[in-house]
């Protein structure tokens, strides 16, 4: 008996000469082994299968892909990939807007950029940009902030000095002074070379920005040269290698898509969605079902309790319903919410149908004891199916 041939997402069956295209493109994972198999099940995948529908399947889990299984799928994996301590990306830092040093506290925080000193995953840059490329391809917003000038290189955008503002504003400030310095005394009172040094794992590494750079001082007459350059080397050349595989893996999948009508701004609010959380946009759209409707008691409560979290419990909340902690292009009222009542007052905790943004309330006794159970669903809500 001959086996069915299949290839491209096209299933060939010899007995009946029949052909059967399969719509979608599965991926079915174990949680303990999730980026190895991903990596290797998008790495076999055509072109063709990279755009379809995706569905995931996480093994051992009684989780039907409708949407929300996906959301977590891409969840789980960027939170995995862009963690500072997996050695991939580094912060910056907050407050000084410059580059930093891992920091376990904010391992999976904040803005993060490519790591010049990674150079042993480059298959997992390649694999992120894929990931990127498939979660817009798929409508499903990821919590990653990249800096805006990654957008622009995605779209092709040539960089200048001003793209530094979202990685090390210390640095441009530095290079502006320089550019608009007066004097003839630029060798004396800056002091610099064309050469660039930073530390790699503890050791100091030097690179020349032009041929015996090293030897040159930056003056009057080759400045603008220098901060050309060294732009230049910050933002591409210094992270050519990582960047050309993420942006290799990311085309791979859009590579037919219109991007060039895009602004950076636009294809991030495409990627990453809008940070801010805004539940009174939220409330202004909520349906209610099963018995509550918007002047119920528990329905007032509800609304109190949520407005009083701290913004990372806001953000937990919407992953607890939606599978994503951001707020789609546009705000939250662009979200169809639904609030359906789930039985009497209980010890049981609230659950959620991710798929269609539902959130399953039981009309809990008080306002306090609904505060304690939501806060230990959303901060236990991985996983699909009972165990």
């Amino acid at each position: 008996q001959r086996a069915a041939i299949s290839e491209g997402g096209i299933i060939f069956i010899p007995e009946s000469r029949s052909i059967i295209v399969q719509p979608f493109m599965f991926i079915i994972v174990e949680r303990q082994n999730l980026l190895k198999q991903t990596l290797e099940q998008v790495a076999n995948a055509s072109d063709s299968d990279l755009k379809k529908e995706l569905k995931v399947k996480f093994k051992d889990e009684e989780g039907i892909d409708e949407g929300g299984v996906r959301k977590e799928f891409f969840q789980l994996l960027i939170g995995q990939l862009f963690d500072v301590n997996y050695g991939m990306f580094v912060h910056v830092d907050e407050e000084s807007n410059k580059l930093g040093e891992y920091d376990e506290k904010k391992s999976s925080e904040g803005v993060v950029f490519f790591n010049r000193n990674c150079t042993w995953r480059i298959e997992e840059y390649n694999l992120i940009g894929t990931l990127l490329g498939l979660a817009v391809y798929n409508g499903v917003l990821l919590d990653v902030q990249l800096p805006l000038v990654v957008y622009k290189k995605l779209l092709g955008c040539p960089v200048c000095l001003n793209d530094l503002d979202g990685i090390d504003q210390e640095l441009k400030r530095g290079l502006q002074q320089l550019l608009d310095y007066n004097g003839d005394d630029i060798e004396e009172v800056f002091c610099r070379t064309f050469e660039v040094e930073w530390d790699n794992f503890g050791l100091a590494e030097k690179i020349e920005l032009i041929p015996g750079g090293s030897e040159i001082s930056v003056c009057k007459e080759n400045r603008e040269l220098y901060v050309k350059r060294y732009v230049s080397w910050l933002l591409g050349e210094g992270i050519k290698e990582q960047f050309e595989a993420f942006y290799n893996g990311f085309h791979r999948v859009m590579r037919s898509a219109s991007l060039k009508i895009l602004r950076a701004e636009e294809l991030e609010l495409l990627v990453a969605g809008c940070p801010e959380i805004d539940f009174e946009a939220l409330r202004s759209v909520t349906e209610y079902d099963g018995g509550y409707d918007q002047d119920h008691p528990t329905i007032k409560q509800f609304w109190n309790v949520l407005c009083s979290f701290e913004l990372n419990q806001k953000k937990r909340f919407m992953f607890f319903v939606t599978g994503c902690m951001r707020s789609p292009a546009g705000g939250l009222s662009k979200i169809n919410f639904k609030v359906q009542r789930a039985g009497p007052d209980t010890d049981s905790l609230p659950t959620a149908h991710t798929c269609f943004n539902t959130f399953l309330l039981p009309e809990y006794s008080s306002e306090e004891k609904m505060k304690e159970r939501l806060l230990v669903a959303i901060s236990e809500c991985e996983g699909f199916g009972l165990k």
